[in-house]
């Protein structure tokens, strides 16, 4: 197969049209057509069909275009054996939820744009199981995730985890209220977060330790809003105790204490592209010298 068609494959997998693909890579939608169908003579399968004033993959051209992925990025590999001065150069897809987000890919990026200027990130900014399936339909090279240690994540075989940082969990509570075992606020209304699931797991093991079943009342996705409801008496939520909350709330220690932890997971076998080698060294990096 050739690898230049192989490419156009795997860029209308991502854009699922001709024309922008022929925009994306400085050819003409003709070139991308043509090459395509001879990809598709080649293998003996339909590759695409139509889908409205636009195209789709079949599902062969879905599973051509996912081995298209470790294919030309082996590729990428070996050339860059052959040249180890080659600079990583490419537009790495980053998804990752806000405080990772803030953490550590922004200070990666800054440090980056001076020491690999090639590299060209583009953030996304989402919750960890839609990181996570955007990584897995290759929507992303980079999921920024997180779990607890009281609620650890489950890795899927061709996922690869590295750890970044950890950051203690307390209870957010109005600071008029003293500090109090966790099992008198079984009474409270909780709120957790609504789009990941490990808040409410960590949440109902805390709770089962301390005797109690929470009742989840309010599902929320913004810590500025949790801070809101707070304020307003209507709930009390896990937060991060080095997190400066809204004037009016505190943060009060668990017993036993629980921390998130954040990672930077890749598909396996696609670390060694160049730039997404790269920002996740750097990752590691802002993790070990930053806050």
């Amino acid at each position: 197969m050739d690898l230049r068609r192989l490419r156009l494959l795997l860029e209308l997998s991502r854009l699922g049209s001709m024309h922008e693909v022929a925009a994306e890579l400085h050819t003409t939608t003709s070139t991308v057509s043509q090459g395509v169908a001879a990809l598709a003579r080649e293998v003996g399968a339909a590759l695409i069909e139509p889908d409205g004033r636009r195209v789709r993959l079949t599902p062969a051209g879905r599973r051509l275009a996912d081995h298209a992925v470790t294919i030309l990025a082996a590729v990428d590999a070996a050339l860059l054996d052959l040249d180890p001065a080659a600079e990583p150069a490419g537009v790495l897809r980053v998804a990752g939820f806000a405080t990772a987000i803030r953490r550590s890919l922004l200070p990666a990026i800054d440090e980056l744009a001076r020491t690999h200027p090639g590299i060209e990130v583009r953030v996304h900014e989402h919750e960890p199981l839609e990181a996570l399936d955007l990584l897995a339909r290759d929507d992303v090279d980079l999921a920024l995730v997180y779990d607890y240690d009281l609620a650890p994540a489950s890795w899927r075989p061709e996922q690869e985890a590295t750890p970044l940082w950890r950051a203690e969990w307390g209870v957010g509570v109005p600071s008029r209220e003293r500090r109090r075992p966790l099992s008198a606020y079984a009474d409270r209304e909780w709120i957790v977060n609504s789009r990941h699931t490990a808040d409410e797991q960590v949440l109902t093991t805390l709770a089962s330790l301390a005797g109690f079943v929470p009742r989840v009342v309010h599902r929320i996705d913004s810590l500025e809003l949790v801070d809101d409801l707070i304020l307003a008496g209507r709930g009390v939520a896990l937060l991060p105790v080095d997190r400066e909350p809204r004037t009016g709330i505190a943060v009060r220690p668990l017993t036993p204490t629980t921390q998130l932890r954040a990672y930077a997971v890749t598909r396996r076998g696609r670390r060694d592209w160049p730039p997404l080698q790269a920002v996740v060294a750097r990752l590691a990096g802002v993790t070990r010298s930053g806050p």
